[in-house]
């Protein structure tokens, strides 16, 4: 698993200089659900919220993600993707299935098949398998 997380920091890294795992990680939440405060992502990943900032203001730097008023609330900053954080996910997409692609492409079928079914139920978690 360490091994499998090193390879993930640096191929984001590789994307873009200033896109680290957790920017990657942030970036792809903000993808599946657009507009979110930085308190939301912070309590969704478990993150202190200096840490979220921090990264925010790298995202905001790099012109991948812009704050804009919650419609709902003046008083809310919520953060979407820019035109450029989309691209950017969409060439590591690119990228870490490639590489996906690469390291499977001798893998017997039935090693796949359960490979997969691993990475499901790993990626479930404890609360739709029951265990840890």
């Amino acid at each position: 698993m360490t091994i499998f997380a090193r390879r993930a920091r640096a191929s984001a890294g590789r994307m873009h200089p200033e896109l680290s795992l957790v920017s990657y990680t942030l970036l792809s939440h903000l993808e599946e659900h657009d507009g979110r405060r930085a308190t939301d992502l912070a309590a969704h990943y478990a993150l202190d919220k200096s840490t979220v900032s921090r990264q925010v203001a790298a995202l905001e730097r790099a012109g991948l993600i812009e704050r804009r008023l919650d419609p709902d609330d003046h008083r809310v900053q919520v953060l979407h993707l820019t035109e450029a954080g989309r691209e950017i996910l969409a060439q590591v997409t690119r990228s870490r299935r490639a590489a996906f692609r690469e390291r499977l492409a001798n893998w017997p079928e039935e090693d796949l098949v359960r490979f997969a079914a691993y990475l499901e139920r790993y990626n479930a978690g404890p609360d739709e398998t029951g265990s840890a």
